[in-house]
C-alpha cells in the first residue's frame, strides 16, 4: 500500500496536465473590483482563483480516489455493509472527472481507481471473492457512468463554444451594422441638407429676379406713374413673399418644441373652423363640423395643433372649387385622437402623394411647399402621425392622429 501513497502525486501530475479543459469567455464581463475593498477580501479572491484551477481540481479527484482505497484497505473485510458503502463512493469521484475533465478525464480517473485499488481486490479475491467481484463490478459501472457524464460534459462544451463564437460574431455584425447606420444617416443629412439649399435657392431666386427688374425700371426713371405704382408693389409682394418663405423654412429647419396643455380638442377644432371661414366665404366653400359632443382632453401645444389644423384646412379650401364643402371630423379611435379634413377637390397623382410631405414640393403656383413639411414634423414631436389619401369619389381626406395617452407621458416628461 505505501506503493500506492507514492503512486497518488505521480497520478496526480499525469492526470491533470493530460487532460485539457476548454475555457469558455464569459458571457458577461465581472464588475471592477471596488476600490476599497480591503486587502484580505483580495487575498480570499486570489485563494479562490488558485482552487479552481485544474491541477487542484485533478488532485482533490486523485485524493478521493486514494482516500477511498486507504479507508477500504485498513476496513475488516468482515464489514460487509462499510465496505459496500466504501464502493459507493468511487461514483463521485467518477463523475467529477466527467464533469470537469470529459470523457478522456472519466477513463483516467477509472483507470487510477483501478491501479489504486487493484492491491485491495487481489488481497481479497482468494478469501473474500463475492467482495472483490463487487468492487470490480462497481467500479466498471461507475466508470461507465463517468465516462458518459464526460461525453455530454464534453457536447455541452462545444454547444457552449459554438454559442459563444456566434455571439461574438453576431457583435462584430451589430457594430458593424451599427457604424453602417451611422455612415448612412451621417450621408442621408448631408444630402437632405443640400436638397434643401438647392430648393431654397431656387425658390429664393425668382422673387429676386422679380425685385431686381422692378429696381432696373425704377433707377432708369423714365417709367410713368402707373409703372412705378406697379414696381412698388412687386416689390413689397416679393419681399412679404421672401419673408413667408424664410419664416416657413425657419420653422422647418428648427422647430420649436411643444408647450403641453390640456386641450378641447372640440373647441380647438372649432376656432380653427372659425378662422377659416372668411376664406371660405370667398371661395363660395361650405365648412361642416362634425363634432361629437363631448371629447377627452389631451396633451398638447394647443397653437402648434391649431396651426397644423389651419394649414391644412386652407388648403382643402383653395383645393375645393365654388359650391364645394370642407368636412372636418373628430372622433377618437384606439386611444387616438383623430381629426380627419375632407375636401371635394380634384386630388392628387400617386406620385404626388408619395411627395406631398416633401420640402419645397407644392402644386400651387404661389405655394412655398413647407406648409404640410412643417406640419408633418409638428405632428411627429407630439409622437403623432398625419397622412393624406385620395376619396373614392373625388377629393382628398387628411387625417390626424395623435395618441392621448403617449401625449401625456411625454408631458410628464417634459
Amino acid at each position: 500500500m505505501e506503493d500506492q501513497l507514492h503512486l497518488a502525486p505521480l497520478m496526480h501530475t499525469w492526470f491533470s496536465s493530460s487532460v485539457t479543459v476548454t475555457r469558455l469567455p464569459p458571457l458577461l464581463e465581472q464588475p471592477q473590483t471596488p476600490a476599497w475593498e480591503n486587502k484580505e477580501m483580495g487575498h480570499f479572491s486570489r485563494s479562490l482563483t488558485i482552487l479552481r484551477t485544474p491541477r487542484v481540481k485533478a488532485a482533490a479527484i486523485a485524493t478521493m480516489i486514494v482516500a477511498v482505497a486507504l479507508t477500504t484497505w485498513f476496513t475488516s473485510p468482515r464489514a460487509i455493509a462499510l465496505h459496500n458503502v466504501l464502493h459507493h463512493l468511487n461514483f463521485l469521484p467518477f463523475m467529477m472527472a466527467g464533469m470537469l475533465f470529459g470523457w478522456r478525464g472519466a477513463v483516467k480517473a477509472l483507470l487510477f481507481g483501478l491501479l489504486i485499488e487493484s492491491p485491495i481486490i487481489a488481497r481479497h479475491w482468494t478469501r473474500w471473492p463475492m467482495d472483490a467481484e463487487d468492487q470490480l463490478l462497481e467500479l466498471a459501472i461507475f466508470g461507465s457512468a463517468g465516462i458518459i457524464a464526460g461525453l455530454l460534459a464534453d457536447r455541452e462544451r462545444v454547444q457552449r463554444l459554438r454559442v459563444e463564437s456566434t455571439k461574438r460574431e453576431l457583435e462584430n455584425v451589430y457594430t458593424e451594422l451599427r457604424e453602417n447606420v451611422e455612415k448612412m444617416k451621417k450621408t442621408e443629412r448631408l444630402s437632405a441638407a443640400g436638397q434643401l439649399a438647392a430648393s431654397l435657392a431656387h425658390e429664393i431666386r425668382n422673387p429676386l429676379a422679380s425685385i431686381s427688374g422692378a429696381a432696373g425700371i425704377l433707377k432708369r426713371g423714365n417709367a410713368s406713374a402707373d409703372n412705378r405704382q406697379e414696381c412698388l408693389g412687386i416689390l413689397e409682394k416679393e419681399s412679404q413673399r421672401l419673408n413667408k418663405l424664410l419664416t416657413n423654412f425657419l420653422d422647418f429647419a428648427r422647430p420649436r418644441l411643444p408647450r403641453y396643455q390640456r386641450v378641447d380638442p372640440c373647441a380647438l377644432v372649432e376656432s380653427v373652423t372659425v378662422l377659416a371661414r372668411h376664406a371660405a366665404i370667398r371661395q363660395q366653400v361650405a365648412i361642416i363640423d362634425d363634432l361629437p359632443r363631448q371629447l377627452p382632453l389631451v396633451d398638447c401645444d394647443a397653437e402648434q395643433m391649431k396651426q397644423v389644423l389651419l394649414n391644412i384646412v386652407l388648403n382643402a379650401i383653395q383645393a375645393t372649387q365654388g359650391g364645394g364643402r370642407v368636412v372636418v371630423k373628430a372622433f377618437t379611435e384606439d386611444a387616438e385622437l383623430c381629426v380627419e379634413i375632407r375636401d371635394e377637390g380634384c386630388g392628387m397623382t400617386p406620385e404626388e402623394l408619395d411627395r406631398m410631405f416633401e420640402p419645397f414640393f407644392t402644386t400651387k403656383e404661389s405655394g412655398t411647399g413647407l406648409g404640410l413639411a412643417v406640419a408633418a414634423n409638428i405632428v411627429e414631436q407630439h409622437g403623432g402621425l398625419l397622412s393624406a389619401e385620395n376619396n373614392p369619389d373625388r377629393g382628398m381626406t387628411f387625417r390626424l392622429n395623435l395618441p392621448l395617452e403617449r401625449a401625456q407621458k411625454m408631458a410628464g416628461v417634459r
